[in-house]
């Protein structure tokens, strides 16, 4: 018979599931500091000789990690995601950002079918914050900002999907985007016209969601990745003009 004697779980052991699972589902993120000691195993109502224990077992499956004064932090999860030798192959390469653009596209598509129907009405609320906080930052014109909570906006679209895999590993590529690998966001915010353009395009992804439009929420943000990889494009173009202009403008000072 395929019956196994039931066996009571070591309190240690479910707290280490506990923070497995908040890890996996994206609630705590790489570099965040957990509670003190003390705090968290009277959340968890445990002693703090199994929570120790916890922490022992995740230090060891790379999970956490310490750092000296500052307390227990979730480690870096997503180090590991490409090589060193990749992500510079990445930041040589225009082909790179063209391709990751693509796949950008294919995924948050999905990211946001599926948000718009399996979201949560929490979900839809924190989407509905970021962009209101977006809205913001385009009135102060600061596109440090804008750029920073446009990176947020498209990663809550992404949560909302509950699809861990998927989180994971577009939060990967985003911390390359952060870190300029792919291209530098900020560079999408120079003008004001394409600022402009790209808050509508944020607009018609929020309300599509908002509206629970699996359709419309897809094509949107289809729409708004083509339209980034159409100004990057240009932007290049323009870069290699005005190099060909400058040299022709040296030789025409030196023949002077």
């Amino acid at each position: 018979m395929p019956f196994r004697p039931v066996q009571s779980e070591k309190l240690s052991s479910a707290v280490v599931r506990q923070i497995e699972q908040l890890i996996l589902r994206g609630v705590l993120r790489p570099g965040e500091r957990l509670p003190s000691e003390r705090e968290l195993s009277d959340r968890l109502g445990v002693s703090r000789p199994s929570l120790r224990e916890a922490v022992a077992e995740l230090h060891e499956r790379g999970l956490l990690t310490s750092r000296a004064g500052a307390g227990i932090f979730v480690a870096d999860v997503l180090g590991s995601a490409f090589s060193d030798a990749l992500v510079k192959l990445f930041s040589d390469h225009d082909e790179a950002v063209f391709d990751y653009l693509s796949f950008r596209r294919d995924m948050e598509g999905l990211a946001a079918e599926r948000a718009a129907s399996l979201g949560t009405e929490t979900d839809l609320k924190v989407i509905q914050s970021l962009f209101d906080k977006m809205e913001a930052a385009h009135a102060k014109r600061n596109p440090a900002d804008e750029a920073r909570l446009d990176a947020d906006f498209h990663l809550a679209i992404i949560e909302a999907s509950h699809n861990v895999i998927m989180l994971h590993m577009m939060r990967s590529m985003y911390q390359l985007l952060r870190e300029g690998v792919f291209y530098n966001r900020q560079i999408m915010f120079k003008q004001r016209t394409t600022r402009s353009t790209l808050l509508d395009q944020h607009r018609a992804i929020n309300d599509a969601l908002q509206a629970r439009d699996p359709k419309a929420a897809r094509a949107a943000v289809e729409a708004h990745l083509s339209f980034v990889e159409d100004a990057l494009r240009k932007d290049r173009i323009n870069e290699k003009n005005e190099d060909i202009a400058r040299q022709r403008y040296e030789r025409v000072q030196n023949r002077a």
